[in-house]
């Protein structure tokens, strides 16, 4: 016979045997099977088990009383649990079970543990309340923790209190997108092009910024600047970036050549210092992708160490690069954003045949008589698959020689590419033209223009 079906007497028994040196194995496994409970004589043992020195059996206990029905007024006894207990997780089922009754007579009480200091019951606390938001006093009560010091807390409330926020609207269906920018490539500065860009255009954008002051094309005056150049990009792009979709951007640290020999170099963390800069402005970190390389792709940084040996010398060689993804934030789940499309798209655009199973790629690079750091195609071709749907527009704010345009084409998808440096447009012009898609998207044929020419106000 299971615990569940034993006679209430029985069951006391079974208790009372775990109050006085019962195993904490055994002890679990018979609060586990308890099912629905209503008889009385169960609350006096599962209460003595509150004071348990287990964790688990304590938070066992307390889902357990808060089984019985809100006729067994056990608020004061769960009320002593939140303010005596150690754990957490005791004190956040405490929580829960009082949130279970429903009862507006605890209001006032789940009201004050919005204030606690453990983000985990301020979290249940809410749960409790958002039966009673419509009430006045209530959505006053949790609008305040919008700006809380807790990001989950911050997050949890911006989602379920929307309705009384103003949720952020779409102005256009998530599968549209402005045909005069489709399979579009412009010559000029991308952050005066992005200002000419409506909100939410694009799908998906994946992009290698130029690395700092690395090459001819990427000189500024400092660090700072490089990196607040980056900040004013990707925030246009979170602008014009539609709900829930993705950012993914390639870079990787960069050295600087000492001045002297009696200088050491300076190698600067671009993929770290970028990472707080995309949070704050709106995206959510999903997952960081390492690109690896062939050893024998890669400039030799340890052959001085090889020759000595001594330790504080040593320097890896940089293999890898990383591919950060991030998405647009949103209270909604991936699952909306395939929603939005007709299932036909959505079995077109499903991830066929081999598949990169893990966060390491290993691919190796590409190269180009006219430009120095070009996208693998493989590359390209992989995030468009995982990371857009058929039809989609797609964006590169450093286009450089057109690599992620050609691999939208082919996979049936429109893109935007914008590029300041003319010798790397007049190549794109090339490679476009000497390329045959096949299978790819041929709604509009590509187009090129400068920037004095792009015209925002074509048909959509």
């Amino acid at each position: 016979m299971t615990f569940r079906y034993m006679s209430v007497n029985a069951m006391v028994a079974e208790l009372q045997a775990c109050l006085n040196g019962g195993s904490i194995k055994a002890t679990k496994s018979k609060l586990k099977k308890l099912g629905r409970l209503e008889d009385e004589e169960l609350i006096i043992p599962l209460t003595e088990l509150l004071n348990h020195s287990n964790d688990d059996i304590r938070e066992l206990t307390v889902k357990n009383l808060g089984k019985f029905s809100s006729r067994h007024d056990l608020f004061d006894t769960f009320q002593r649990v939140i303010a005596e207990d150690s754990s957490s997780t005791v004190r956040r089922e405490a929580v829960s079970s009082i949130g279970r009754q429903r009862n507006e007579k605890n209001i006032s009480y789940l009201k004050d543990l919005l204030k606690d200091h453990d983000p985990v019951v301020v979290m249940q606390a809410i749960r409790g309340l958002l039966v009673f938001k419509q009430q006045e006093d209530v959505a006053e009560a949790l609008l305040e923790l919008k700006n809380h010091v807790s990001e989950i807390v911050r997050r949890v409330v911006n989602i379920e209190m929307r309705d009384k926020t103003g949720e952020h609207i779409a102005k256009e269906s998530h599968m549209s997108s402005p045909n005069y920018m489709k399979n579009t490539i412009v010559l000029g500065d991308a952050l005066e092009t992005l200002g000419k860009i409506q909100e939410e255009a694009f799908h998906l954008t994946f992009t290698s910024p130029p690395y700092y002051n690395a090459r001819d094309y990427s000189i500024y005056k400092s660090y700072d600047e490089y990196l607040d150049f980056l900040k004013q990009i990707f925030s246009e792009v979170h602008r014009i970036t539609k709900e829930g979709r993705f950012l993914i951007v390639n870079t990787s640290p960069v050295i600087m050549k000492r001045f002297a020999r009696s200088h050491s170099s300076t190698r600067y963390p671009i993929p770290f210092d970028l990472h707080p800069i995309l949070t704050k402005m709106g995206w959510e970190f999903i997952d960081d992708i390492v690109w690896a390389k062939p050893e024998a792709s890669v400039k030799n940084r340890n052959g001085g160490f090889q020759q000595r040996k001594k330790p504080l010398m040593y320097k890896p060689n940089s293999r890898t690069e990383m591919v950060m993804v991030y998405r647009k934030k949103t209270h909604r789940l991936l699952d909306w954003n395939i929603k939005q499309y007709p299932k036909e798209i959505v079995d077109e655009s499903l991830v066929r045949g081999v598949f990169e199973s893990s966060n390491l790629w290993e691919i190796a690079p590409e190269f180009d008589n006219v430009h120095s750091a070009v996208f693998p195609k493989k590359l390209c071709d992989e995030v468009v698959r995982f990371y857009s749907m058929k039809g989609d527009l797609l964006f590169d704010p450093f286009g450089g020689s057109g690599t992620f345009g050609l691999a939208a084409r082919r996979a049936g998808r429109s893109f935007f590419l914008t590029e300041i440096n003319e010798e790397y447009f007049n190549r794109m012009k090339e490679v476009f033209h000497k390329k045959t898609i096949t299978g790819g998207n041929a709604e509009r044929e590509v187009r090129f223009v400068k920037l004095e020419d792009f015209n925002t106000k074509e048909s959509r």
